[in-house]
């Protein structure tokens, strides 16, 4: 790991040099005008079709653009589309394209030089998504929305290049948060050209129209991209973006390392902070220990990510005692989630990252949250020792089960049994490999698990698909198997509902019945920590935890 931290600090001098020769002997550039970022997981494809992972998402959204971005309030507005409508029954989608966007510079293009985006790319990229030969993760991005043909599958009129600048896109039926994933990645348009001569290797030759262009990529050591000259984007001022030289990306993965690196001022940013860190900087309050104070910015943010524990419904797939009838009991899960003390939880364990999970399984950070319309579980250790009574548990009859988990989430949960024990209840832990844990929940073989949901994009439906019955795991999100009938028509009225205050109630619904059925227990929902150096200025967090770096700045 040092080798890699010596490695990365070396890329500085041939990038600055790469830089002034780019620019000519008029520029000036020094690491002011670098931004640089660590990538701790592994990054594996700079094509946006796989983009699956935050450390793809993070490094194709520098390249890319899509239709339509998210802005700091996550509603989605236009982007390389500069205007759109939609038809009144809500299946129909028009996008009008900017004139000025252009392919980066590349030797796939005539003469070297990126050629304008037209509306045939936004086609051939979409469709891309869905063609087998791709294998994009990405596909279910349209998969089951946008018009299909007798076979079920995506038809050939879905996507529609009416000309250069137009495009239209047709669904079967409405589904309201379709802008909104149109701004993820997936859909962001790539050059046929690229794809063509590159092959399978276009993961690292990437072509974009985004901010930055491709430079060098040196696997498991750095990244580097170069400010792109032509990028189309303006500030408010007209000045045009983005305003730093060049991005470098490095690959320190241990943690420790990876701190220090930062505190060296070698880092401009850090996301996240692991359990020793967290207590080496924060208090168990939440604010920054004297040490650290005035030495970085700590932004600490709401995310769209609920942590929280699953119960498999249907015994099918469960053998042994994983198959006891116990957690198909509401009363029993019940009584599992008011034996917990979720704000000292967070406040041990988390510095007072996080929101305590009180309300339904939709988090604190979308506008449809409200814990007073949906109130969940608080702690009642009483009210769970009555439950698990009423339920047939006691002194006399033990309730005995067991937690699947992976090992970063080991500490929490012996918290969580510690909790358990309290009212009676004793719960065994079985630690997993990651891999093997996921096998087993989306398999139904785990009876009982710990688990995480990270929005894909910023609307509810997101999180209320998860119980949806067409949605059954391993093909769908619905880990737990929960089944309602009234549930799935209140989620199909809501996906069709273009009244947004009617849409939230209905979503309200959903989650309360979410609640009162407890096919899982919300622990928390999740905050995102960003530390940057005092020099930074316009890179801010949002629920997303998006990294968008044309508007950032360095002093």
């Amino acid at each position: 790991m040092l080798l890699s931290a010596r490695r990365f600090a070396g890329y500085v001098v041939p990038l600055l040099t790469a830089l002034a020769s780019c620019g000519g002997p008029a520029q000036t550039t020094d690491a002011r005008r670098v931004f640089r970022y660590n990538q701790p997981e592994a990054l594996t494809s700079l094509d946006p079709a796989f983009s699956n992972k935050q450390a793809n998402i993070w490094a194709v959204t520098q390249l890319y653009n899509g239709l339509v971005e998210l802005d700091s309030t996550l509603q989605p507005v236009p982007s390389v589309a500069r205007r759109y409508e939609i038809s009144p029954d809500g299946k129909r989608y028009t996008f009008h394209l900017r004139p000025d966007v252009r392919f980066h510079d590349a030797e796939v293009f005539a003469g070297g030089k990126g050629r304008a985006v037209v509306a045939q790319d936004f086609v051939y990229s979409f469709r891309r998504l869905l063609d087998a030969p791709t294998a994009s993760p990405g596909g279910w991005i349209f998969r089951g929305k946008v018009l299909e043909n007798g076979a079920g599958e995506p038809s050939d009129t879905c996507f529609v290049a009416v000309n250069d600048s137009t495009l239209r896109i047709h669904l079967q039926a409405p589904f309201i948060p379709f802008l909104g994933i149109l701004a993820m990645p997936y859909a962001y348009v790539v050059p046929r050209e690229a794809v063509a001569k590159y092959g399978k290797d276009f993961r690292e030759h990437p072509v974009g129209t985004g901010p930055f262009r491709f430079k060098e990529w040196d696997e498991g050591n750095a990244i580097i991209y170069h400010r792109n000259s032509t990028y189309w984007k303006k500030d408010e001022q007209g000045k045009q973006l983005p305003y730093v030289d060049a991005v470098q990306i490095s690959f320190i993965q241990d943690r420790k390392t990876e701190f220090l690196t930062f505190m060296q001022g070698k880092l401009d940013f850090l996301s996240g902070i692991r359990a020793g860190s967290r207590d080496l900087i924060m208090h168990p309050d939440g604010t920054v220990r004297k040490d650290f104070q005035g030495k970085f910015r700590l932004q600490k943010a709401p995310y769209l990510n609920t942590e929280y524990l699953g119960f498999q419904l249907d015994p099918t797939n469960l053998r042994g005692d994983a198959a006891s009838p116990a957690l198909r009991d509401r009363r029993v899960r019940q009584a599992l989630s008011y034996a917990l003390n979720k704000p000292e939880l967070i406040a041990y364990f988390l510095n007072n990252v996080g929101v305590p999970g009180h309300s339904g399984f939709v988090p604190s950070s979308l506008p449809s949250y409200s814990e007073k319309l949906v109130p969940g579980y608080t702690y009642q250790p009483q009210k769970a020792r009555e439950l698990l009574q009423a339920a047939g548990f006691g002194p006399n009859n033990p309730l005995k089960l067991r937690l699947g988990t992976v090992a970063e989430r080991k500490e929490v949960c012996e918290y969580l049994q510690k909790k358990w024990a309290e009212v009676g209840v004793t719960v065994s832990i079985e630690v997993n490999q990651s891999a093997a844990q996921q096998e087993m929940v989306d398999n139904g073989r785990a009876a009982f698990f710990t688990k995480s949901w990270l929005g894909d994009y910023p609307d509810a439906e997101n999180y209320l698909a998860l119980f949806y019955s067409k949605n059954f795991a391993p093909a769908g999100p619905n880990k737990t198997h929960y089944q309602s009938a009234e549930y799935d028509q209140l989620y199909e009225r809501a996906i069709r509902e273009q009244d947004v205050q009617k849409r939230y109630a209905l979503y309200q619904q959903m989650d309360r019945m979410v609640v009162e059925e407890s096919p899982v227990i919300p622990l928390y929902y999740d905050q995102v920590v960003r530390l940057t150096q005092n020099n930074i200025r316009g890179l801010t967090p949002n629920p997303m935890n998006q990294l968008v770096l044309e508007r950032v700045r360095k002093d």
